[in-house]
């Protein structure tokens, strides 16, 4: 951009209008964001404009000035439109990766030379394609190929593109809606809000208003409020004070707080919204879930009992004998509540004997001939369950059997499972609508034990069931607070303990050049800043580890970050880890997505058709760039994702600590940075420390470590199950 900070001089700046945040149709006067042809600069314009479209290469004649409020910004007299908005789409629509042959590279080369007519010459004249030096004859005819292949999701593309939507999220609405995402999408824009996750207010908000959609409009304004409630609920309320909401939605409107007070009185009124309680108000799918979950509870407490007569202290006797040890207290009081109650709960840190009364359980209820289930919320935790109890487990999914073509599960309260018990495990994962839906298939004469780490994270979906269960003091719970696992030396463990017991000191920060010592399975690498803590990442996972240790960085370990963006983030790490441990596999690119034969990768959401579920891990095991085909190796499974699919795989040498939930690895790498100031808390710590099984490496700053370990002040969440399940037992 052209700029000069003299506020009475004339100047000219040139970029794409990124953003339209106010338009006024009578006279054009226009307020916006204009990005440079560096891509970096973003400003804010102000001026008359008629017509102009976000996606269009504008010139602006006029000067600076400071606003008091919203700061610097050009306001302008002239305008010239020099690249329209279409040619700005068909630009990024082939720089996406969609059409094979053609890249970033030969996208702009391509629409420089041919304009707004790129899409007549590639349907009509593709021969002409080879006026572009490095085209030739064979890539030009793949060109038109692919083009012709593309025709079904072209247009939505490019129009979705001039609105700013990423590649994947133009994808995903695609395949939500195939040709109609275009009309929809000008017709009701908010709609896709609710209906396509990963899509935001603000995208549809720029798509509304760039439409000529009324700033005021009673839709606009009902998705500004439905928008703010989903966004508390995503941070894991269920329930909000009415006031706030009404507060919060005003600010991300800017609209009239009497508009936004008279729109949730409407939306009341029409179901969109319901009373939880006096001045609190929730969404309804989640009123229900909260109140199935209390009602099935209630359901299955009342109920009577399925399973033969037990003489319990004898059948601990019995399973004492078999396991060949004798249990300590808390462990018999365990089994013995277990056995004894028709819903129960365990819970209890990293080796305080949860393993050993599940085993127990197990043993006993089989030598019984009862219908016994386990479930857990992730593939890995049923894996693990599977191995430490001899006896078949599955995910809850899996358990319910989930009908894609119902959008539900199988198993309800109108086909409740064949089950005598059923055992949850990694219980602190479950969220309200699943517990719900998993309660309420549970036959009234069953028995249900939750088992799980109250002081782990909670789960990733809106509510605190586990903690919310436990604190109601309506259900009997077994705390297992003695560790048996310190016979074993595990430094783990120890400092598992120490954690939640608020000491802040690490285990003795080493520099980067120092050796590990092979006794211990707690490490702390000390790297200060963002840059050497990611290029110690990197070296543990590519030579000290496997080299030291005989670590299978692909297998064997797994990074866990605390926040995505940054030097230090998720993203970045991901990319520095992958060019370190695999910088030379088949590459194929969709987008701003990139992904490499051997890469490891995490599914990111719920395929049914497929059996792949979100935060499962697989590696790539083959790239077919030409046809856009992933074939991905899941535990032994070989699955295809075909170019369209592929937005629903993200890179996997790092993760979040929430997406490791439910799983364990032999080995963890734990970036710990001041900068992850905002994520840095306690029990993030704890639950990343306990994801690993044999040794745990922390990387950064020892003062971070101590802030987020003083850090114990959680959110907490707003939830209305307790009042829901005490009201229904009082009823009762």
């Amino acid at each position: 951009m052209n700029k000069k900070s003299n506020q009475s001089v004339k100047s000219s700046v040139e970029g794409v209008l990124e953003r339209i945040t106010f338009y006024n149709e009578e006279n054009g006067f226009l307020i916006g964001k204009l990005k440079g042809s560096e891509g970096k600069d973003e400003i804010a314009v102000v001026g008359k404009a008629p017509k102009v479209q976000c996606g269009e290469t504008l010139v602006l004649s006029g000067s600076w000035s400071m606003h008091p409020k919203h700061g610097k910004q050009f306001s302008f007299d002239k305008f010239e439109s020099k690249l329209p908005a279409s040619a700005y789409g068909i630009r990024k629509y082939l720089a996406s990766g969609l059409i094979h042959g053609i890249g970033k590279t030969y996208a702009k080369k391509i629409v420089d030379h041919f304009g707004a007519d790129t899409l007549r010459i590639i349907s009509e004249e593709s021969a002409r394609l080879r006026e572009i030096e490095g085209i030739g004859n064979m890539r030009a005819k793949s060109i038109k190929q692919a083009w012709e292949e593309q025709k079904a999701v072209r247009e939505v593309m490019m129009f979705l593109q001039t609105y700013g939507v990423t590649d994947a999220l133009c994808l995903r609405l695609v395949r939500k809606y195939g040709n109609e995402a275009k009309n929809l999408l000008e017709t009701d824009p908010y709609r896709i809000i609710r209906e396509v996750k990963g899509i935001g207010f603000k995208t549809a908000d720029r798509i509304a208003l760039n439409l000529g959609l009324a700033s005021n409009g009673p839709p606009r304004i009902d998705a500004g409020i439905l928008h703010v409630m989903q966004e508390c609920e995503d941070q894991g309320h269920t329930h909000f004070e009415r006031r706030e909401i009404a507060l919060l939605a005003t600010e991300l409107l800017e609209a009239n707080s009497q508009e936004v007070e008279n729109r949730i009185t409407t939306l009341i009124s029409q179901g969109d919204i319901v009373h939880s309680s006096q001045d609190w108000i929730q969404q309804p799918t989640t009123a229900r879930a909260e109140y199935t979950l209390a009602q099935s509870l209630s359901l299955l407490l009342r109920g009577k009992s399925s399973l033969p007569p037990i003489l319990i202290d004898k059948a601990i006797e019995w399973a004492q004998a078999k396991a060949g040890f004798g249990f300590a207290q808390g462990q018999e009081d365990g089994v013995r509540q277990a056995l004894a109650s028709k819903v129960s709960i365990l819970t209890g840190g990293p080796g305080t004997g949860k393993t050993t009364i599940l085993k127990a359980l197990v043993s006993i209820l089989r030598a019984k001939k009862t219908k016994i289930f386990l479930a857990a919320p992730t593939g890995r935790a049923a894996k693990r369950m599977s191995e430490s109890t001899s006896h078949f487990a599955q995910t809850v999914h899996r358990l319910l059997k989930f009908d894609p073509s119902q959008g539900g599960f199988c198993m309800n309260e109108q086909n409740p499972l064949i089950c005598d018990y059923l055992i949850m495990d990694e219980s602190s994962m479950l969220d309200v609508r699943l517990a719900a839906a998993l309660v309420r298939a549970l036959p009234a004469n069953a028995h249900l034990l939750l088992v799980g780490d109250a002081d782990q994270l909670p789960s990733v979906g809106s509510g605190n069931v586990l903690k919310d269960l436990i604190d109601c003091n309506d259900l009997p719970v077994t705390r297992l607070e003695v560790t048996f696992r310190q016979a074993e030396d595990s430094g783990i463990v120890g400092l598992a303990h120490a954690i939640l017991s608020g000491k802040t000191s690490p285990p003795p920060p080493a520099e980067p050049s120092s050796a590990l010592p092979r006794q211990h399975d707690v490490h702390f690498i000390r790297a200060e800043s963002p840059e050497e803590c990611v290029q110690v990442v990197c070296d543990l996972c590519t030579s000290i580890l496997p080299k030291s240790f005989s670590i299978n960085p692909q297998t064997d370990l797994q990074v866990l970050a605390p926040l995505h963006r940054g030097v230090g983030g998720i993203g970045n790490l991901n990319d520095q880890i992958r060019n370190s441990v695999n910088p030379n596999g088949a590459t194929h690119v969709m987008g701003s997505m990139l992904f490499r034969e051997g890469d490891k990768v995490i599914q990111s959401r719920n395929n049914y058709d497929k059996d792949v579920f979100n935060g499962d891990l697989g590696i790539i095991q083959k790239v077919d760039s030409i046809n856009g085909v992933l074939e991905i190796d899941f535990e032994g499974r070989l699955i295809k994702y075909e170019r369209m699919e592929v937005t629903d795989l993200q890179p996997a040498y790092a993760i979040s600590v929430h997406k490791s939930q439910g799983s364990e690895y032999p080995v963890v790498i734990f970036p710990i940075l001041k900068q992850h100031f905002m994520m840095l808390q306690r029990n993030l710590v704890y639950t990343g420390l306990t994801r690993a099984k044999k040794k745990v490496v922390f990387v950064g700053d020892p003062a971070a470590y101590a802030m987020a370990i003083r850090n114990d002040k959680t959110l907490t969440r707003q939830t209305d199950l307790i009042r829901k399940f005490k009201e229904l037992r009082e009823s009762t």
